[in-house]
């Protein structure tokens, strides 16, 4: 069954008509969450490993122990202007949403969220919060993921919101959740290169009906920059030297070449999973909705633990296999800074 979750109050505060010069940077923020289920059982859902009686032994106090973490975390990412925009992966229901929004920290910020449930088994979907106070969402969907060559698999669906600012401009936001790699690499190399077909059909349309429109595509896309789902299928480039008005930027390729930062460890090897991929004109323009600086990794101190085996550190997450450790998440949150005006 779709559900559809968007509260939208534009018109109390005017987001859409004010006159705005915005000389002050902002956060959109991306952060897979690991696993944040509720703990009721779905009986239409393989969600019960994560009930009171699951192998996970899920209860009330340990969700809502991490429902609290996690504000603290997007709070905290914003360094006192918390994000305008959170995609989120790896949560379950509206429930969880209306738990993070008005159980959290971020209850003084009048976070909204846009969700649909998607066909995934276990339940888990993404989702986009924003701040009513600072955004307007104009329009929402789904887009369904079907594989052509295993039209069985119920996969993920992709988000996509068109967002807008205070100053009236409009962004395109599209959050992902690839397949994972779960089975082998090369067994799940079709799946991710599908997920980026599908993508770039949908940005290439947005595209041919403006040629100026601004788009930012994040998520956890279970591939690194430099992998082919992102090269060929997706066809994305760093930023640098100008190309066409169609090219799609990814801002995590200076994090492929260096194995020291990332938002995912895997054994001994740091990498970006979580990433950022713009549209030219999110770059380039001068008015509006625009970048400014880098993407970068919200990697503070509270949110790693020393690496014992490899060396380091590494995430603070809250299961380490079945066994309960009570940390944040298995990734680490990305953000990109921007200005509207």
């Amino acid at each position: 069954m779709k559900r559809i979750c968007i509260i939208v109050i534009g018109i109390l505060y005017g987001v859409a008509g004010r006159a705005h010069a915005d000389t002050v940077p902002h956060i959109i923020m991306f952060y897979n969450v690991e696993n944040l289920f509720h703990p009721s059982d779905d009986s239409l859902k393989a969600d019960d490993d994560f009930t009171p009686t699951g192998s996970y032994h899920w209860t009330y106090k340990k969700y809502y122990l991490k429902i609290s973490m996690v504000g603290k975390v997007i709070v905290a990412a914003g360094m006192g202007d918390p994000p305008w925009l959170v995609g989120l992966a790896e949560i379950e229901n509206e429930q969880v949403l209306k738990d993070l929004c008005y159980k959290s920290p971020l209850r003084k910020y009048r976070y909204r969220y846009v969700h649909y449930d998607s066909p995934d088994r276990r339940g888990v979907d993404v989702a986009l919060l924003y701040r009513d106070s600072c955004v307007e969402i104009l329009r929402s969907r789904k887009i369904p993921v079907v594989f052509p060559f295993d039209t069985f698999a119920r996969n993920r669906d992709i988000l996509y919101a068109v967002v807008r600012f205070p100053s009236g401009d409009s962004l395109h936001v599209m959050v992902n959740h690839w397949t994972s790699r779960y089975g082998g690499y090369a067994a799940t190399v079709p799946k991710r290169n599908w997920y980026a077909t599908v993508v770039r059909q949908y940005v290439d349309s947005l595209i041919r009906d403006n040629p100026h429109a601004k788009i930012l595509i994040t998520g956890d896309f279970n591939d690194y920059a430099t992998d082919e789902s992102m090269t060929d299928h997706l066809r994305v480039h760093e930023h640098g030297s100008r190309l066409p008005r169609d090219t799609l930027y990814n801002l995590m390729l200076p994090f492929a070449r260096q194995s020291l930062r990332g938002s995912h460890k895997h054994e001994d090897f740091w990498g970006c999973l979580d990433q950022f991929i713009v549209s030219d004109a999110w770059l380039t323009d001068t008015t509006g909705v625009r970048q400014i600086g880098d993407a970068n990794i919200f990697d503070a101190d509270f949110l790693l633990v020393d690496d014992e085996k490899y060396g380091g550190k590494k995430n603070f997450r809250t299961f380490l296999g079945p066994r309960y450790i009570g940390g944040f998440a298995d990734h680490l949150p990305v953000y990109v800074m921007f200005r509207d005006g």
